[in-house]
């Protein structure tokens, strides 16, 4: 399958050739896997106190001739910690237990509990391949709610990694075409629930991708500080990047040099 070209400037400069890596299948399910798969490895170990709740005495006799036991008292054997006392009479109260003001949570989260979910070396490489060859299908970008221009799929000349400015970055854009995308995730929501006071207080939207050769262009600090934008080295793209939410088809830009370097390495094959 062969792509055009576009240079910002001079518009359709020639064609290249997409590698074998884009003739792979659709498979929903296995990127699907792979998503997830990167996502667990993000999520950060959480779990309660092994002690929170347990840490008073509240334990009662419940023998017939023992003075300090509540048998005869006509009160459930719920666990109770003694909060006063007059001879042989005692004030208590529930504790310990699950049912009861400051008792221990009956199923707490486990800090000890494995999050990591694992997938195959192989099908890792298929749902990235799999994910690469929906990047090039219009009508499955489209399908996502991307605003993808008339002339997609096509390849940015290799001019786009020398970029240094963010305005730069925002205008060579703007000029492929993607100036409406580019509106479409600039509108941020404030999230619902109780994420607004843990640093997660806006949601994005997930816009372009930009996939370059080497990490030591210029592009990646330029294009870091536009919403709703990711850049990414082509050999460490991941079905996360390229399917944000495991829904494939995630209009992704790859420069000419990025490619030359995915068919010449033949990564993920």
């Amino acid at each position: 399958m062969k792509v055009p070209v576009i240079d910002a400037e001079k518009g359709n400069v020639g064609e290249v050739e997409l590698p074998q890596q884009f003739s792979e299948e659709l498979h929903p399910d296995l990127i699907a896997r792979a998503v997830l798969a990167v996502q667990s490895s993000r999520r950060q170990p959480y779990g309660a106190d092994p002690e929170a709740g347990k840490r008073y005495s509240a334990k009662i006799s419940r023998r017939r001739h023992n003075y300090k036991g509540a048998y005869g008292h006509g009160i459930s054997r719920v666990p109770r910690k003694t909060m006063s006392r007059s001879g042989t009479q005692f004030n208590w109260q529930g504790a310990l237990a699950p049912g009861t003001v400051g008792g221990r949570q009956a199923h707490p989260p486990k800090a000890e509990k494995i999050f990591l979910k694992k997938i195959n070396r192989k099908e890792n490489r298929k749902a990235i391949r799999s994910a690469l060859a929906a990047t090039m299908v219009a009508s499955v970008v489209s399908r996502r709610g991307h605003a993808i221009p008339k002339n997609y799929p096509f390849v940015a000349s290799s001019g786009l990694e020398q970029l240094g400015k963010t305005r730069a970055v925002v205008n060579a854009l703007g000029k492929l075409g993607l100036g409406t995308e580019l509106n479409r995730v600039a509108n941020r929501t404030v999230r619902a629930g109780k994420g607004k006071a843990r640093g997660r207080r806006y949601r994005v939207k997930a816009g372009p991708l930009l996939v370059v050769s080497s990490e030591n262009c210029s592009l990646v600090r330029a294009a870091r500080n536009i919403m709703g934008i990711d850049v990414a080295v082509v050999n460490r793209l991941n079905a996360d990047l390229l399917a944000p939410g495991t829904f494939p088809g995630r209009l992704t830009l790859f420069t000419a040099a990025a490619i030359e370097r995915l068919g010449k390495e033949k990564l993920f094959s």
